[in-house]
């Protein structure tokens, strides 16, 4: 299970209300548990880590409420009788000002929720809550107080995005990561970054949910793939990054404050020119079912920046589908690989470059058609003519266009498939009678010595 900022939460929290977290007095369970209260433990607020630093709160979005937790327990580990958990809050301007909610139903060793008042929660103000298990009328200690401070300002500036190698509106020479330098625009509540080549960006995740309903707060900012602090508050941070495609792209960004709150997106789009390898076949125009060596070249500015260290190469059109595989490369970037050219309408192929330094290049593209339908000829029953008669018999030669043909497989009138197996010259001849006058099809393909079906030839002819 995992949580995040948005109506996701808001349902989690009228769930919460809905199982009997109500605020009140302190009440006691249904009945007590057979141990000793001990005070709860993994005590969580908004799926963050607690802090007992009154000097460093945790900064949380409220939203009108916040979901503070904890696992109540008493000494007898063996006794899942039902418990409660009394939660206290103030603020800490005003220590006099305490407010009691309690989830009077909890289980013993999984965390216990319930939601502060809301209407004590305001923006900008620090606050200290405690909990403390409860069973019949016996209590445990408190808990050390926990601190938050309510930011339920978002960002009021999207972030200000530049790039000193790539700027936008010309075309840029790839190769290079891309520098960008992300700014708070002027916020200094501003605290860090999240960045995404996708958009929309993706929703702030803050944890996951662990065994026994146990938050795990992530580290936003250890995923540097995604995230990044910035220097100061309101300051700004740079990155170098390498576009996941070739051509440019669009890095979408958004500011983070301490609570982790987003402003509006910026998004900062620039162009690439082409940085495409070459492909060189051993044989320009090579036949039907010859094996070919291409020899792959990257570009060379891309090449001088950082080596090309693979080839992505993708087939299309081939017996067994389409297909990619990788192709690693020499010191000097180029590589060589041997294909065997037998798609039944011909064969293509695209190749990208991965530099050392990850960049991707744009597709170079080669290919070859091919028309691998047999010939068809009839003495008696010519192409789009007519002849004989019902009952007068026929002859049908089958001639290949392309080498290595074993048999020929046909029907007429969408019949019955017959197959025949094809001479030394790669020929083959069949006798048929019409038993019937008009219009008549012929469907024939031929079948090469690997096993490859053909294109098929329809042949039409009318009978006198």
């Amino acid at each position: 299970m995992t949580t995040s900022f948005g109506p996701r939460q808001r349902a989690v929290l009228a769930l919460l209300g809905a199982l009997g977290l109500s605020l009140a007095a302190a009440v006691s369970p249904a009945s007590a548990a057979g141990g000793t209260p001990t005070a709860p433990t993994q005590l969580f607020n908004g799926n963050r880590n607690c802090s007992t630093d009154a000097d460093r709160p945790t900064y949380l979005w409220a939203g009108g409420n916040v979901v503070v937790e904890g696992i109540p327990g008493t000494t007898d580990a063996a006794d899942n009788s039902p418990i409660g958990v009394r939660f206290q809050v103030w603020p800490v301007a005003d220590p006099s000002h305490v407010e009691t909610v309690t989830h009077d139903r909890a289980v013993p060793g999984f965390e216990s929720r319930s939601l502060l008042p809301g209407d004590m929660l305001a923006d900008g103000q620090t606050y200290a809550w405690r909990a403390q298990t409860v069973a019949g009328a016996a209590a445990s200690d408190w808990s050390a107080p926990c601190y938050v401070t309510i930011d339920d300002t978002r960002p009021a500036s999207a972030p200000h995005v530049t790039s000193p190698n790539y700027p936008p509106n010309r075309l840029n020479q790839g190769g290079d990561p891309v520098r960008f330098t992300l700014s708070a625009n002027g916020d200094d509540d501003v605290t860090g970054f999240q960045y995404s080549w996708t958009q929309p960006v993706p929703v702030v995740v803050l944890a996951d949910i662990g065994d026994h309903g146990i938050p795990q707060p992530r580290d936003l900012y250890a995923d540097s793939a995604h995230f990044v602090r910035a220097d100061a508050p309101g300051g700004s941070a740079t990155l170098d990054l390498v576009p996941p495609y070739s051509g440019g792209g669009t890095l979408s960004v958004r500011s983070l404050d301490r609570a982790f709150s987003p402003s509006e997106t910026t998004s900062y789009r620039f162009l690439v020119g082409n940085t495409a390898p070459t492909i060189a076949p051993a044989d320009p125009s090579p036949e039907f079912g010859d094996t070919t060596t291409f020899t792959l070249r990257p570009d060379a500015v891309l090449q001088s920046k950082s080596p090309v260290v693979s080839y992505s190469v993708r087939t299309f059109g081939g017996p067994d589908g389409d297909r990619t595989f990788d192709v690693a490369a020499a010191a000097d970037g180029t590589a060589t690989t041997e294909l065997t050219i037998d798609g039944i309408t011909g064969e293509r192929l695209e190749v990208t470059s991965r530099s050392a330094n990850g960049w991707l290049s744009d597709a170079a593209s080669w290919g070859i058609d091919y028309d691998t339908t047999p010939t068809v000829a009839s003495d008696v029953y010519p192409e789009n003519g007519s002849g004989g008669g019902a009952g007068v018999p026929g002859s049908f030669t089958f001639t290949p266009r392309v080498q290595g043909i074993v048999s020929y497989t046909y029907s007429f009138d969408a019949g019955p498939e017959v197959t025949v197996a094809a001479g030394a010259d790669g020929a083959a001849h069949i006798d048929w009678t019409p038993d019937s006058d008009g219009a008549h099809d012929l469907q024939v393909y031929a079948t090469t010595r690997t096993g490859i079906p053909l294109a098929a030839y329809y042949y039409s002819f009318t009978v006198d």
